[in-house]
């Protein structure tokens, strides 16, 4: 099967599809950072060694950049990338375009596809995959969430809830029979527009799949039902073109789990083709696994993969990564290097160095484990309380809760309080502005937000620190053999542009969940 992969990261979603016998007809990135780790796992280019020898890649390409040398455009800000078609800029877009085939292209899709506006022979080639028999199957994608994440700014008019937009627009293009596009939960929760009117974004971008030929199917699912060691929610659209899901057996049952799943996107479907963009809100509900009778239909359905499979622990993931008496690897850790063999082999283990922990962050560490294992939101609040300098004491309660627990002492010794003064004098000793750290839960899944070093510390009392990137990526579902390029971490204004190893793993789509997805869409592909 041949698809095209926007939004490509580190290669997450790609990863998982290579794995289930898809095969990669082009890619487009827009960070330099990313591409550097996609490059290196999927095109077996190392640019780092490249720009070193002052070499260009043959299989890594720009759309357009201020830069000649490969150097530079490591770090180049991807904001700053020329238009693909501005002479003075220095672009890699051979003008035999069958070269392409295969590629990572490393610019902004909104440039694409002005690209693609402009070059009819390159929309030919793109939708035949280069001449292949079966044509373009599948067209995949993850377009950057920040304003559309619970946590971020939620601006209705940002540049960034363009791109899901963008990505319809390479779809129209192209013409895959199937889109697959994948976004935060966040989607789904509307924004208020200037007038305090509602907007649904995740409405309006189905009803630009259907505008273009295509039924959209919209589903809210979580990773940790896929498999995965992380309690991860997140919005699937799949848009079938109409042509291919009129000739497919699995949807021409009347009462199957396949047909109820795109009853109402039929019906939507037409819909849009009569009223066009002014279908107001309310036509096309979507599938919820939170709910039993969502997912009892999933379950039966052609999607069963998203779902059925038993939840995996943060400790699973990771025990075996211990520093301190560290076990052998899980069940489930021996099954996903099995998984995803298709990668070369390495003879060491990567991106697993420790950050510097001080002595003040690693009590408060040890801190957030108890808080952790006493799971008590009120017990939270009052240390919290302390710890940001609100309150000048804890409840009595509080401290009944936290005295039977040993905490970390200026002396590296692991020991309890004698008294609620010395237990309250420890929290003022230790404050934090720090408003979402918190230490994992070794049995249970790990939260969603993980992205950077700071958002979780270890569940081990003896293994006080950040999770290191090869941590991170265990919960994530990458295998050993997937390695992190460019820079570890980054700050301040650069974090607005550079995307380092922590937030390539944050970032991506979990590796097995694109692999479920690519197995449930392969089911549809004839």
């Amino acid at each position: 099967m041949n698809h095209i992969e926007l939004f490509a990261g580190c290669g997450g979603l790609s990863l998982g599809l290579k794995h289930c016998g898809y095969n990669l007809t082009l890619a487009n990135e827009l960070s330099p950072m990313a591409a550097e780790s996609f490059a290196y796992n999927f095109l077996s280019e190392n640019l780092e060694e490249l720009a070193r020898l002052d070499l260009l890649p043959s299989k890594t390409v720009w759309l357009n950049s201020n830069h000649n040398q490969l150097k530079p455009r490591l770090r180049e800000n991807p904001f700053t990338y020329p238009p693909f078609d501005d002479s003075a800029g220095c672009s890699d877009i051979p003008e035999e375009l069958e070269d392409l085939k295969g590629k990572l292209v490393v610019g902004s899709v909104v440039e694409l596809n002005r690209l693609l506006d402009n070059s009819p022979e390159l929309v030919d080639k793109l939708r035949t995959s280069f001449g292949s028999e079966r044509g373009l199957d599948l067209v995949s994608g993850g377009p950057p969430c920040q304003s559309f994440s619970m946590a971020g700014l939620r601006q209705k008019d940002s540049d960034k809830n363009t791109l899901p937009w963008e990505f319809a627009k390479f779809v129209k293009h192209t013409k895959p029979k199937v889109a697959l596009l994948e976004n935060v939960t966040g989607i789904l929760r509307p924004f208020k527009d200037s007038e305090g009117n509602a907007y649904h974004a995740w409405y309006e971008v189905a009803k630009v799949f259907a505008s273009i030929g295509y039924y959209p199917l919209c589903i809210h699912i979580n990773a940790r039902f896929a498999g995965i060691a992380q309690n991860r929610p997140r919005f699937i659209m799949i848009a079938v073109r109409s042509d291919h899901f009129e000739q497919v057996k699995l949807f021409q049952a009347a009462d199957s789990a396949n047909a109820k799943l795109f009853d109402q996107s039929l019906k939507f479907y037409s819909l849009v083709q009569e009223q066009s963009g002014s279908l107001p809100f309310g036509h096309l509900d979507y599938f919820d696994v939170s709910k039993s009778k969502d997912k009892a239909l999933i379950e039966q359905s052609f999607l069963c993969g998203l779902v059925n499979h038993k939840s995996v622990s943060v400790k699973e993931a990771l025990d075996d990564l211990r520093r301190n008496g560290h076990s052998e690897p899980s069940e489930f850790v021996k099954k996903l290097n099995i998984q995803f063999n298709k990668l070369p082999h390495r003879n060491e283990l990567l991106n697993h160095e420790d950050r510097n922990n001080g002595e003040v962050v690693r009590r408060r560490f040890r801190l957030y484990q108890v808080l952790a294992d006493i799971n008590d939101r009120s017990v939270t609040k009052a240390v919290f309380s302390v710890l940001r300098g609100q309150s000048e004491d804890v409840p009595a309660s509080v401290w009944s809760l936290c005295s039977p627990h040993p905490f970390l002492q200026e002396n590296e010794t692991l020991s309890q309080f004698s008294s609620v003064e010395e237990f309250v004098a420890y929290l003022k000793a230790h404050p934090t502005k720090k408003q979402t750290q918190k230490a994992l839960v070794a049995d249970s899944p790990a939260p969603a937000a993980l992205s950077i070093p700071d958002d979780a510390c270890h569940y081990d009392k003896h293994e006080l620190r950040v999770l290191t990137v090869r941590e991170m990526a265990r919960i994530q579902s990458f295998p050993d053999n997937f390695v992190f390029r460019s820079k570890i971490t980054t700050g301040g204004q650069m974090r607005k542009f550079e995307v380092p190893q922590y937030t390539q793993v944050g970032n991506a789509v979990p590796p097995l969940l694109g692999l479920r997805l690519g197995e449930s869409i392969a089911k549809i592909l004839m």
